[in-house]
Formats: C-alpha cells, sequence, structure tokens
C-alpha cells in the first residue's frame, strides 16, 4: 500500500461524473476515481473546510463513530474489478482492529472528515491511469483554483437529473 492524498476533484468531460483524484504526496504518482455526485459534494465540502447546516450521512457515521469511542485508523483503495474500485476502512474499536468492506468515495470522505490516511494499492498507482487524467497536446488549460473547482462541482450537482442515475458508464 502507498499512502495517497486527495489533489483534487474534476468532472470527467465525457459522461459529466466527478472524479476524485489521489496523488502520492510526491506527486509522482496518481490515482483518479469515478464516484457519485453526493459523495463528490461531502468530499468537496471537507476540502474547503466547510460544513452543511445538518449533517449529512458522512457526519452521521463520524458521529456515530465517535460515540461508540471507535477511531478510523487508515482508508486503503485495495483494488480494481470490472470498472469498479473496492476500499476498506480500518476501524479500532474496544481494543480490537475491524475491516469494513466500503466504496472508495465513502471511504475519502469518512478519511477526510476523521483526518485519517488514504493509502491505495501499489497496482492501481500505474502509468497508464496517470496518462488518462493527464491532458494531451501542447497547449494545457491553466490550472483552475481551488474555488473554481468547488463552483464548478457545485453547479453540475445543482443541475443533476435525477433520470441520470443509472445510465453511467465508463
Amino acid at each position: 500500500m502507498v499512502e495517497v492524498e486527495v489533489l483534487s476533484l474534476a468532472i470527467d468531460e465525457n459522461n459529466r461524473y466527478p472524479v476524485v483524484i489521489l496523488q502520492t504526496p510526491d506527486g509522482s504518482r496518481r490515482l483518479p476515481i469515478w464516484i457519485g455526485p453526493p459523495e463528490a459534494s461531502a468530499i468537496a465540502m471537507e476540502v474547503a473546510g466547510k460544513k452543511f447546516q445538518r449533517p449529512l450521512t458522512h457526519d452521521l457515521l463520524v458521529s456515530i463513530l465517535k460515540g461508540l469511542q471507535a477511531r478510523v485508523r487508515r482508508v486503503e483503495i485495495c483494488d480494481l474489478k470490472q470498472n469498479t474500485f473496492y476500499a476498506k476502512i480500518t476501524i479500532e474499536a474496544g481494543g480490537q482492529i475491524l475491516s469494513i468492506d466500503a466504496r472508495p468515495s465513502d471511504s475519502i470522505a469518512i478519511a477526510l472528515k476523521t483526518k485519517a490516511k488514504i493509502f491505495a494499492a501499489e497496482e492501481l498507482l500505474t502509468d497508464e491511469l496517470d496518462r488518462i487524467i493527464q491532458t494531451e497536446g501542447p497547449a494545457q488549460a491553466p490550472e483552475q483554483s481551488d474555488e473554481e473547482r468547488a463552483e464548478e462541482l457545485r453547479q453540475f450537482i445543482e443541475n443533476l437529473n435525477p433520470k441520470d442515475f443509472g445510465k453511467f458508464q465508463f
């Protein structure tokens, strides 16, 4: 496992779905993971240091863990099967270590909310995946600020049509 951090959130121009981009701390390797709009919103709000007025699902889970005196030790993005990423959340509770199967997007949101470290399997951090997220050609768009990315994601989420759910394809 290799430690990674959230580099940014972006919108996949082909299917208009959010993508969270994880990166090794030295910036040498990246891992894009396509996620759902609610999870993208939770991650974007946490990265921006903002809170919703009422607790959302990830906030609720973190509150329950705190109430049970449990601690999220780490999150692992551990596998990719048939275009689906798999993750595990490692929790310490009552002297026991629990490893819980979870979606990567939920895992990342919970890791950010609990300040837990995020890791990715070495084989997921390949040059091939890195090429997917790099802009081709000599003219690259200027880097967006965090505020611009957050605004783009907010507009995307506001314009979602419930009929679009279930049509996501790789």
